[in-house]
This record gives C-alpha cells, sequence and structure tokens, in this order.
C-alpha cells in the first residue's frame, strides 16, 4: 500500500542506514527500525490495519474514514473513529535528474542532518542544491564529514537570509556556484552501485562539465500529505496543518497533527516519533484503532485523554467544523479556549504540557 507515493513507515522505510536515532549506537536501517516500531506496537494489542485512507469526513462524530479499495465513494464507509491523530508526513521534493532513481540512498538524500554522517560521504566531495536557508544549513553541517561541499545555486544569489549567507560564503570547506544545475548523475554500473560523480551545467553560458561527488543533497524543499484533509480543517499557506502552540490541536474537535506534517522546521524521526497506542472506544465501528507515532507522544496522550472525557462526560457530538484559522489561546478555570467570534473548540488543559 503507497500513500502519498510512500509505503508504509513513512520516508524511513527509502532510508538505508540511520546513524542519529537514539539508543543505535552503530546505525539501524530504516526499514529494520519501522519493523521493530511496529513489532513493538503489537505486542501491547494495537490491531494493524494496513490500508490506504483514500477520504474522510470530520463534519460529525463518529469520524468517518474510507479505504482506497474497501468501500466505495458513495457507500457507508467501514471504519468510524472518535479521535484521529494525523501523521501523514511530508515527502522532499526530488528533481527527477538522470539516475537520480538508480543513486536515491546510494549517493543521494533529501537529508544532511539524517545522513550526512553515513560512512559513505566521509571525506568526500560532497554537493547541495537550493539556495534558501536550509540549504546553507545542510551545506555547512555536511562540512562536518565532507572533504568539501559544493552549493548549487540556480540563480545569481542566495534566497537565505543575510546572516546565514554570510556564514555560508565564509565557510572555508564551502563552494558556492552561483548561475550552475545538476544535470545528471552518474555512478558505479553495479547492483547497488554508488554515486561517483555529477554532471553540472552554467544556466548563463551553457557550458557542461563532470565532477567528482560522492554525495548530492537536495535542499529544495517538501511537501505535506494533506490533500486528503484539505478544506476539513486549517492548513497554512504551505499546506501544513495549523496546530495550537504547544499542542497537537487541529481546528477540528478530536482531530490532531504530529510530525513532519505540522513540522516544517525539525522533520526528524526523533521530533516525531513518540510512541504507538492503541485506541479503544465503545461508540464505534473500529474498534482498536493505530495511530501513528506523535510528537513527543503529545497527540498519543492529548487523543486518549480527548476519548476519555468525552466517554466520561457523556457530551453531545462535534456537529460542524470549525473553518477559520486557528486563533489564539487562553486558559480559563483549567480549560484552554479558543477565541473566535463563532463556535470555538475547547480542550481541558493538559498537565502534562
Amino acid at each position: 500500500m503507497l500513500a502519498n507515493g510512500t509505503a508504509a513507515g513513512g520516508q524511513l522505510t527509502t532510508t538505508t542506514d540511520i546513524e542519529n536515532f537514539p539508543g543505535f549506537p552503530d546505525g539501524i536501517g530504516g526499514g529494520e527500525l519501522m519493523e521493530n516500531m511496529r513489532k513493538q506496537s503489537i505486542r501491547f494489542g494495537t490491531e494493524v490495519i494496513t490500508e490506504t485512507i483514500s477520504k474522510v469526513d470530520f463534519s460529525q462524530r463518529p469520524f468517518k474514514l474510507w479505504t482506497e479499495w474497501n468501500d466505495g465513494p458513495d457507500n457507508e464507509p467501514a471504519h468510524t473513529a472518535d479521535a484521529v491523530i494525523i501523521a501523514t508526513g511530508a515527502n522532499a521534493r526530488r528533481l527527477d535528474l538522470p539516475g537520480e532513481e538508480k543513486y536515491w540512498q546510494n549517493g543521494i538524500s533529501a537529508c544532511a542532518v539524517c545522513d550526512g554522517a553515513v560512512p559513505i560521504f566521509r571525506n568526500k566531495p560532497l554537493f547541495v542544491i537550493g539556495g534558501g536557508d536550509s540549504a546553507a544549513e545542510e551545506a555547512m553541517f555536511l562540512a562536518k564529514y565532507g572533504s568539501s561541499v559544493t552549493v548549487l545555486v540556480r540563480k545569481d544569489k542566495l534566497r537565505a537570509s543575510k546572516t546565514m549567507a554570510q556564514r555560508l560564503l565564509a565557510h572555508p570547506k564551502v563552494t558556492v556556484r552561483f548561475n550552475t544545475v545538476a544535470t545528471e548523475v552518474l555512478g558505479e554500473e553495479k547492483p547497488m552501485g554508488l554515486m561517483t560523480h555529477l554532471r553540472v551545467k552554467n544556466v548563463v553560458s551553457g557550458e557542461e562539465e563532470v565532477v567528482d561527488a560522492n554525495g548530492l543533497f537536495y535542499a529544495v524543499g517538501h511537501d505535506p500529505a494533506t490533500a486528503l484533509v484539505k478544506g476539513q480543517i486549517n492548513l497554512d499557506e504551505d499546506g501544513y496543518i495549523v496546530t495550537q502552540p504547544g499542542t497537537s490541536y487541529t481546528s477540528v474537535e478530536g482531530v490532531f497533527a504530529c510530525g513532519d506534517v505540522q513540522d516544517k522546521r525539525y522533520r526528524q524521526a526523533i521530533t516525531s516519533a513518540g510512541m504507538f497506542l492503541t485506541f479503544s472506544t465503545q461508540v464505534t465501528d473500529l474498534a482498536d484503532l493505530l495511530l501513528s507515532p506523535g510528537s513527543g507522544c503529545i497527540a498519543a496522550l492529548e487523543a486518549e485523554k480527548y476519548i476519555a472525557e468525552k466517554e466520561s462526560n457523556d457530551e453531545e457530538p462535534v456537529t460542524s467544523v470549525e473553518k477559520s484559522t486557528v486563533q489564539p489561546t487562553q486558559e480559563v478555570n483549567g480549560e484552554v479556549k479558543k477565541e473566535s467570534d463563532g463556535a470555538t473548540t475547547e480542550y481541558k488543559s493538559n498537565p502534562l504540557l
């Protein structure tokens, strides 16, 4: 099952060696780490339903979830839920260069912090594509490991902030090549062969050359997987889910978000991961719903607390979706309330936050 072009388990399943996840001093494969998380979750009684969700309805409780293969778009869905955690992540943008697919994770990466310390990049010439703050940060991070770092910028200037651009240009191990793009990735012609060279082109003169390159890192942005919920919960201008500061609360009561789908700054496995939890409900058709790992467990804890309060208080179900943007919050008599002109979503304050 592929969702947003990524297999179950997320982006980590496309990573070979993970060197910066706590508890694994010798590193661990991305697929192996995700499989271990799955097994740990199942050991505590979680029911894992591996299907792609094609449609959701957050307008009333219980929320409805349609699956891609088993539910017709006009039929009632097989699955409902009292609470939903959206942990669909974000995918790094690719450039579709010739050779990109062949050498992806064998020299090409979209996360320097994730992969920069991998042995294949140690003391080797590395390249970064991008001209913003992210590209500058990744280049300076990679300078700790590579013999040299070259940043390819399509235009004649950096988009990075003035301070970041000055730091990048002054770094002794970093070279910035303006008006330059990558056109092809070259490498070893064997199974699991590594990238060894990069063909680059000057967009002004048209001149091309092949340069030594053992690593290529994309820093051209990410696309959050939020098409499924667009129009039902509030998104920011870049398409990320808006959550109330310090919480996983979205604009819809009972719907929570965590990980890269609402975090466009850190985008690290450890900031997204927390724990897997099973939420048992007595009022929905789905007895046990696997909800993906939450940012520092926040989303999991808040969703569990939300369901428990709903069941104990026997409150009226939500009948409409709040369409306005998330407003500043204030705590009144132990409750966090969203300020707006219309109906508001209320959550009792979480003592763990």
